[in-house]
């Protein structure tokens, strides 16, 4: 009875050491043939079981490949270096950009606001229901509104004013908050301050904000008062990534409602922060779960 006691342990012991964990890979290359023999068998060679995949490619003829593929790995967190140097050697013929990602990881996201909370509250909303993977790590804002809002779910709140005199101040108050805390994403929920390229540098592809009209519609301040005056039958609401152009980074997400000659502008604001919150908290949560890929000025979101 001891005899097959004991051996129940070690089985257990050994069997527990084996921790299944899933991973995601991103690929942006050149189109030519074999790119998904190649990842493939790597990923088969190297104890990996693909759970699931997803691919695109462009014009056949000076086309680009991109692909999105989560797989599971015994004990990846550990692997994972060594999986990374080994597929170092399968990507290069191939000219690939690439990554590997622990996907239990989370990222450390920081949320600059002023004094619209409704992108704000939507956030912290999904995060306590568990819907974006990450930790929201500060809020800051260049107004004290939010202060209690933020410290009620916890979260570090800080007021860092800017204005034309203390900008240069600001910029470097937020840069050292920013590496104190490790961000790893920035995100603006109606920040209504530029951004300076101090920060687009360090978190390339790494700021998403969200604006409100259907770019590139009434790029700039005051869209829906452009788009009252313009007469318009549809607002919408954009979310991208931030380049050092107002308004003009890479599309992550869209969406838009109709309207009609009976709104006014304050009309417009209301039914326009509906689609602000879903469209910020979809862009997010996508490129929180590696969904998507910057391509020049575009991206490809894998659903």
């Amino acid at each position: 009875m001891m005899y097959y006691l004991k051996h129940l342990i070690d089985y257990w012991r050994q069997n527990m050491k084996q921790i299944i964990e899933k991973g995601i890979l991103l690929v942006s290359c050149p189109d030519r043939e074999g790119i998904v023999a190649a990842v493939s068998n790597f990923l088969f060679s190297n104890g990996a079981n693909i759970v699931h995949s997803d691919q695109h490619s462009t014009d056949p003829v000076e086309g680009h490949f991109f692909m999105r593929i989560e797989f599971s790995h015994q004990n990846l967190s550990e692997v994972l270096p060594t999986l990374e140097e080994a597929f170092a050697v399968t990507a290069a013929p191939f000219s690939m950009d690439w990554s590997i990602t622990l996907a239990s990881r989370k990222a450390r996201l920081a949320i600059f606001a002023t004094k619209e909370d409704h992108c704000l509250q939507e956030l912290i909303w999904r995060w306590q229901l568990g819907e974006l993977h990450a930790e929201i790590a500060m809020v800051i804002s260049n107004h004290p509104d939010f202060k209690e809002l933020t410290e009620n779910a916890g979260i570090p709140f800080y007021h860092v004013p800017v204005t034309k005199e203390t900008k240069v101040s600001a910029t470097e108050t937020h840069l050292q908050l920013l590496k104190e805390q490790n961000i790893d994403t920035v995100i603006l929920a109606r920040y209504m301050q530029i951004i300076p390229g101090d920060i687009i540098h360090l978190f390339q592809n790494e700021v998403i904000n969200i604006h409100h009209s259907f770019l590139p519609a009434f790029i700039g301040g005051s869209p829906y008062q452009q788009a009252f005056d313009r007469g318009v039958k549809l607002i919408g609401a954009t979310a991208h990534y931030v380049n050092e152009q107002l308004d003009e980074g890479p599309i992550i997400e869209q969406d838009i409602t109709r309207i009609t000659h009976r709104y006014n502008v304050a009309d417009l604001k209301r039914h326009g922060k509906d689609i602000e919150r879903i469209v910020l908290y979809r862009a997010v949560k996508w490129h929180l779960e590696k969904r998507v890929i910057v391509h020049g000025n575009k991206t490809i979101v894998f659903q």
